[in-house]
């Protein structure tokens, strides 16, 4: 379970590929602070450490994540938004996130306001899921406020601090992220659904 707040940002040093798989070699600031096992969110998506390296470590993404998230788009030297699993008796700074990547999105606009950026957010027209203003979204593990929804569209907009401290300043129009939708929001949705066709 995660909170949306990013720790830090770390760097794909290594990318191997085995069978299905892929193992990317990760260093950030915090490295020589994990263990073997311990879950750790890589733009949003919920990894596990497999092994523990000189100021860096390895995980393991299997083909069913590489199907719903970017993370076959990293080559060596991508900056990821990283956030360790939450502390039960910590402050819940961002929103409940668990790390579960719904699916990608696409970014189709980016404006500078006096300070602040404003970005909007298109995904597949063809899902479920929903996003309302003011309500919460997850984009490459970070925990945003929706500003303004649409059909199979939202735009967020960020702080200096968030901009300059996690990867959404690589950010490109046309440029996949990954998205993961409130949890509350979800269960909503698929209940009304289910009442709609009784």
């Amino acid at each position: 379970m995660f909170t949306g707040i990013v720790e830090s940002t770390g760097t794909v040093e290594k990318i191997e590929t085995q069978g299905r798989n892929i193992h990317f070699t990760m260093s950030c600031a915090f490295a020589h602070e994990l263990t073997i096992d311990q879950s750790v969110a890589h733009n949003g998506c919920c990894l596990t450490v497999v092994d523990l390296l000189e100021g860096g470590y390895v995980v393991t993404a299997i083909d069913e994540t590489l199907k719903k998230t970017n993370l076959g788009s990293w080559t060596v030297g991508t900056e990821v938004n990283l956030e360790r699993c939450m502390l039960m008796n910590g402050r819940l700074d961002g929103h409940i996130v668990q790390g579960h990547v719904d699916l990608t999105g696409r970014l189709i606009a980016m404006e500078q306001k006096d300070g602040s950026y404003v970005l909007t957010f298109e995904y597949d027209a063809g899902s479920d899921f929903i996003t309302v203003p003011q309500g919460s979204i997850t984009v490459n593990g970070i925990s945003l406020t929706v500003a303004d929804s649409g059909n199979n569209r939202f735009s967020v907009a960020l702080i200096p601090y968030t901009w300059n401290f996690t990867n959404m300043k690589n950010l490109k129009v046309g440029d996949e992220v990954n998205l993961e939708f409130d949890i509350i929001g979800k269960y909503i949705a698929k209940l009304t659904a289910k009442h709609a066709t009784q």
